[in-house]
């Protein structure tokens, strides 16, 4: 036998192990946060305070429930803020900057990965974050409440991680039932009815505060907990509760239908996942050459004749036609419109509610004017080339102001002249528009320096994200830092009008609308005027974080 046909010499083929396809999402999840923290120091700064103020509230909350243990209103307490966090995990994902891309299956579609295997890997992916290890230590401070004996305990242990999948695996297949809701352009209306949805159901849950503090105890919502604690997944924390009492079936029922539910969102996310990854989208189809039909019988023409000419009225245009048009920025006003509205309204009706409630309106709209170039995108380079001086990047933003304020202002004077009629308190009327106006005024000035300081991406090309990865914890820096500030800034007239109320004045609480008036009209000029200079040194900074998406 020769040395080339000796067994001893004979080549050995060695396959390398494939990794699992869950470890590989994992790891992309920890490297997309990993790579987005890195290119800022801000962005790390405000990852960092997110995780300190989740830390902290996930604390408070572990130690209200301690505290609560034994308690006989324990398990009302545990079962409804379940439910609420649940809630929270179906809708708030759509609505607020949140997301990351291992969750887009858009962007997986060139991919030959098989529905059962990325669905798992994918759940997996999605309990790494910040959120998910909340919704993990409130549902283990829950069960701390209720636990009582070697059953329960027992339970617990199964509840809790059932609790935390749950809510996440609802989250992932409403959002991808829904994941062409924001994209297309026939779904944009049903974005909006989500958005006033949202709007109601908070009115809803206000209300029902409202009728808890009315009636003096938490007895009056063992009604809602007795229907809550059969809802999946406030039903396994239900389980814990009815497992302490020695209702053992009732426990076992709760549980597995639980985990029921759990495999059948699992289920319902998969098919969707199969829908968008394999069946075209027509939705938009016939869209382009309607578009072209519109622009050609000149649609523009009123706007171009009311506002006024050069960048200012160019600027203007453009921002009202992304209200228009866009449909994350559309939904956007909807919700803050609505929402505006009602608070003050549904308190009104009810004949607890104040004139000082039309405020709210005031703060709805006044953080549009946030994130003003992330709306834009990657076509913010086209506004970039036309942005070279300080006073340039004034023009800018001052015409975006007056875009917001074209439709704010009129908007605010309504919603307090309704509310006062409603409560039939006219005489307050002037000072609650001076406060409202002076809110509106700080929101828009501060807004105008977040939006230079703190930029961030909303993409445009998922429905999943209304802010690139990496920038979650600065978008929420910005908008909280932004309210802070105004709120600080308002504190002047909330001091003058304590001032004449106390001291018995009231003929000079008119005096509070112009003061008001001038306040916030000084506000958004001091805005504009220290965010433009940094608008303009920031400028690619600014385009790199807004293209992010």
């Amino acid at each position: 036998m020769s040395a080339a046909t000796s067994p001893a010499t004979s080549p050995v083929t060695t396959t390398a192990p494939v990794p699992s396809l869950t470890s590989v999402f994992v790891r992309l999840k920890l490297a997309l946060l990993r790579n987005g923290l890195r290119q800022s120091g801000g962005r790390t700064v405000a990852y960092i305070l997110s995780i300190v103020f989740g830390a902290v509230l996930a604390a408070a909350m572990v130690l209200a429930f301690v505290l609560l243990r034994g308690s006989a209103d324990a398990d009302t307490v545990a079962i409804l803020l379940t439910g609420v966090l649940a809630l929270s995990w179906t809708v708030m994902p759509l609505f607020i900057p949140s997301g990351d891309e291992t969750l887009d299956p858009s962007r997986l579609v060139m991919l030959p990965l098989r529905p059962r295997p990325l669905v798992r890997a994918l759940l997996v992916a999605s309990l790494v974050g910040v959120g998910p290890a909340l919704t993990f230590v409130l549902a283990l401070g829950a069960v701390l409440a209720l636990a009582h004996g070697a059953a329960a305990t027992v339970l617990a242990v199964l509840a809790v991680p059932l609790t935390a999948v749950t809510c996440v695996a609802l989250s992932r297949a409403v959002a991808a039932a829904n994941v062409r809701l924001l994209t297309s352009r026939k779904g944009r209306d049903l974005a909006l009815l989500s958005g006033l949805v949202i709007a109601v159901g908070m009115q809803f849950v206000n209300f029902g505060a409202q009728r808890l503090g009315q009636a003096g105890g938490l007895e009056s919502l063992e009604p809602a907990t007795a229907v809550v604690g059969w809802l999946p997944p406030a039903a396994a924390i239900g389980a814990v509760d009815s497992a302490s009492k020695g209702d053992y079936a009732v426990a076992a029922a709760r549980l597995l239908l639980t985990a029921a539910v759990l495999v059948a969102l699992v289920y319902w996310w998969q098919r969707s996942l199969v829908r968008l990854m394999v069946e075209p989208d027509g939705s938009t189809i016939g869209a382009a050459s309607d578009a072209g039909a519109k622009e050609k019988s000149g649609g523009s023409g009123l706007l171009a004749r009311v506002l006024p000419g050069g960048r200012t009225g160019a600027v203007m245009e453009r921002s009202l036609r992304y209200i228009w048009r866009d449909p994350k920025t559309k939904a956007a006003w909807v919700t803050s419109l609505a929402i505006g509205l009602i608070v003050p309204l549904f308190n009104a009706f009810q004949g607890a509610g104040s004139i000082y409630f039309a405020c709210f309106a005031s703060g709805m709209l006044g953080m549009l004017m946030y994130n003003q170039f992330g709306q834009d995108g990657s076509a913010f380079w086209m506004v970039a080339q036309t942005v070279s001086t300080a006073a340039d990047a004034y023009a800018e933003l001052r015409a975006r102001a007056l875009a917001l304020l074209a439709i704010t202002l009129p908007f605010t004077v309504l919603v307090t002249g309704v509310t006062a009629a409603v409560l039939g308190d006219w005489g307050q009327f002037p000072e609650a528009l001076g406060l409202a106006l002076g809110l509106l005024g700080a929101m828009v000035g501060t807004g105008a320096v977040t939006s230079a300081s703190f930029p961030y991406s909303i993409p445009q090309d998922s429905g999943y994200k209304n802010v690139a990865p990496g920038q979650g914890g600065l978008a929420w820096i910005s908008i909280m830092g932004g309210m802070l500030a105004a709120g600080v800034l308002c504190s002047p007239l909330i001091g003058a009008t304590v001032y004449l109320h106390v001291s018995d004045q009231q003929s000079l609480l008119w005096l509070l609308l112009p003061a008001g008036t001038l306040y916030g009209a000084l506000l958004i000029l001091a805005g504009l005027k220290l965010a433009a200079p940094r608008t303009a040194k920031r400028l690619p900074e600014i385009l790199t974080a807004v293209s992010k998406g």
